[in-house]
């Protein structure tokens, strides 16, 4: 039985994950994105003999779009960028204002499973960090090879390789919010041989983005070779501390890591005289699209559209980009966006944060109310963080949520850093939503007093 690639909890998750993380903390975003680069860019010199011409290029969750940018201006390429995140892909404007670039990618919102190109239309696909989660990588494989021309290339890289020597005993953050013995394991090199998975995939798991972390060195090297035709492959074995140096040198790529891959699809390309935009389908029909006025893409067959907003295409199917992206609803509070103070009740503080990372600090109490706009039972979401001055004034740090006047559920914070909480829902017209966190705690220079902040409340059908 074919396994589920993605669900639409999960889709829904990443489109919300993208969009809140993508550029949450500006700074911090750009230096991560500019040092991802140097190592993708390093990676593709290494093997472009191999790789060959790169244009016209797609990058497949491509988040900002900060690699697809770096093919654009370093590699003099061209192409599109790609994500389920429309928002996150919006965000490109900013590494052009702070990196001062000349060259963009065209960006469209598009479902690695379903890309909206025709097939034979690239040269190179390219996915940096992006197949682990899909519980079925070979069905991105698989839509890849069918848009790429024949001696195109995937180049795939920072995909993790399983780790074998390992306890798996549990999900592991990243280390700004590791537990001081967990840093000091970490700094040892000790950590990986405990942990689950991946160090850091705690955060995206608890967004309900599933990961695929289960491929060994020998999984991926099957699901290459009964793809494509050649390549070209360098795995990256970690060497945080000594104890993952004396594992390195006794057990190398059992030791886990992680995978870059230049993958050629068989054949040779004919000669190929079509436009870049010629290469677009309708993710509906399949038809061509062609741009009218405004720049508007417009199916020849189906009459399927998509708008330029904000920069970006949304070229996802029709019944994805209604579930995923729904505008302005009464089940969803999302503090980035404009409108939602209608929705809230009493008890919180301004809005703070910038991009699609926007919060409100309540104090010990906070209401909010939604509509069941969709029927049938909900789960409730929230999205919130804990501030480390919360686990300093004794007791446990509790989150506790009445829903309808009646007690719901409660859930005991036991560290610093980003939060989700979920609670199924009985079927409800309308949900009156109570929040209560404790123990509060204030500080000097400001007369509030604060509990935890929350980015984001909604309701999801219940897959």
């Amino acid at each position: 039985m074919m396994i589920e690639a993605q669900s639409a909890a999960v889709k829904r998750a990443q489109v919300e994950f993208h969009n809140f993380a993508s550029l949450g903390e500006p700074e911090r975003a750009l230096r991560v994105y500019a040092e991802e680069n140097v190592r993708r860019g390093t990676f593709l010199r290494r093997h472009l003999e191999f790789a060959g011409e790169l244009s016209p290029f797609l990058e497949i969750g491509a988040n900002a779009g900060h690699s697809a940018y770096m093919l654009a201006n370093e590699f003099g390429a061209e192409g599109f960028a790609s994500d389920l995140s429309a928002d996150s892909l919006r965000h490109g404007v900013a590494l052009v204002e702070a990196w001062g670039l000349e060259r963009e990618p065209v960006r469209v919102a598009a479902d690695a499973l379903h890309l909206p190109f025709a097939d034979n239309s690239l040269r190179c696909v390219t996915a940096f960090q992006m197949l682990s989660q899909f519980m079925n990588i070979e069905s991105v494989f698989l839509e890849v090879k069918r848009v790429l021309m024949p001696g195109g290339v995937f180049v795939f890289a920072e995909e993790p390789v399983r780790r074998q020597l390992s306890l798996r005993l549990y999900r592991c953050p990243y280390p700004e919010t590791m537990k001081a013995w967990e840093r000091k394991l970490h700094e040892w090199g000790l950590l990986g041989y405990l942990v689950q998975d991946v160090i850091g995939a705690e955060q995206e798991e608890s967004f309900g983005i599933r990961q695929n972390h289960t491929m060994t060195l020998e999984d991926w090297q099957t699901l290459v070779g009964r793809h494509f035709g050649s390549w070209e492959y360098q795995v990256f074995i970690p060497e945080r501390g000594w104890g993952e140096r004396i594992g390195k040198r006794l057990a190398g790529w059992r030791l886990g890591g992680t995978l870059a891959a230049v993958c050629k699809k068989a054949g040779t390309a004919a000669v190929d005289g079509r436009g870049l935009w010629e290469r677009l389908q309708c993710p509906d029909c399949g038809m061509g699209l062609e741009r009218g006025g405004g720049g508007v893409l417009r199916c020849k067959g189906c009459g399927y559209e998509a708008a330029l907003e904000g920069g970006v295409y949304n070229l996802l199917r029709t019944a994805d980009r209604e579930e995923l992206y729904p505008g302005d609803r009464d089940d969803v509070i999302d503090f980035s966006m404009e409108g939602h103070e209608k929705r809230l009740g009493e008890g919180w503080y301004e809005t703070e944060g910038v991009y699609g990372n926007k919060f409100r600090w309540m104090g010990a109490e906070a209401g909010a109310r939604l509509r069941n706009v969709r029927g049938g039972e909900q789960r409730l979401r929230i999205r919130g963080h804990a501030h480390s001055r919360l686990f300093e004034q004794g007791g446990v740090p509790r989150v506790r949520v009445m829903v309808n006047g009646k007690a719901q559920a409660q859930w005991e914070l036991t560290r610093t850093g980003l939060f989700i909480l979920e609670t199924d829902l009985e079927e409800a017209a309308e949900y009156e939503i109570q929040i209560a966190s404790g123990p509060t705690w204030t500080v000097p220079t400001d007369d509030r007093t604060f509990s935890v902040n929350l980015s984001m409340i909604r309701l999801d059908p219940m897959d």
